[in-house]
């Protein structure tokens, strides 16, 4: 006697994008449109009326069969590895993707940068603590090279002295030159010294 599945899994879709916007895309697979959900990450590597293939997430709800691609295979794994957390839904983990790099959530989760992770909408302190004790082990096939890692913590330092700076009325493009000549000479600045180093050389 045969069992049949209840659902056919979707794993992957080869077709020709019918539709794009930035969190969707419809993708025409032999006449057929599926309308699926995409990261900013994955948008941007798609073009209206070209082909494409997408690695799919299937989520089968009861009211619902959703569909999530991805560009990449280690998307979608990072993907899957945020909504195991609880408090974490596919809205959500999208949501991150199209906020932040795959790199960026893995220096962020190994860091222990909750801060970081509270940026992305929806994600609040204890989520963000969740999801670093839950994917601090697991995640770190999505980081960067020390030298990258380098780089990444420096464009984060800069960015958050920058807007302390805006705050205080300094125009950004007056101190965004003075602070990358700081950081190249010492790497390890702080945010609050970097902010005052900037504003005794402005």
């Amino acid at each position: 006697m045969w069992v049949f599945q209840k659902y056919l899994m979707i794993y992957s879709l080869k077709g020709t994008v019918q539709e794009l916007n930035p969190t969707s895309v419809i993708v025409e697979v032999n006449g057929v449109g599926y309308f699926v959900g995409i990261s900013l990450q994955t948008s941007e590597k798609l073009s209206l009326g070209q082909p494409t293939f997408l690695h799919i997430q299937q989520i089968i709800r009861e009211d619902a069969h959703l569909l999530f691609g991805f560009n990449t295979i280690l998307e979608k794994e990072l993907f899957n590895l945020l909504i195991s957390v609880n408090g974490v839904g596919p809205v959500s983990a999208i949501i991150m993707l199209s906020s932040l790099s795959l790199e960026e959530i893995s220096a962020a989760i190994m860091n222990n940068n909750s801060l970081i992770l509270q940026k992305v909408k929806g994600i609040g302190t204890k989520t963000a603590e969740r999801i670093i004790v839950d994917l601090r082990d697991k995640v770190q096939k999505f980081r960067l090279s020390d030298e990258n890692i380098s780089t990444f913590v420096n464009n984060k330092v800069k960015e958050e002295a920058l807007s302390a700076l805006e705050v205080l009325g300094i125009a950004k493009k007056m101190s965004e030159k003075i602070a990358d000549r700081f950081l190249k000479q010492n790497p390890d600045l702080s945010v609050e010294d970097l902010v005052k180093q900037i504003l005794k050389n402005i």
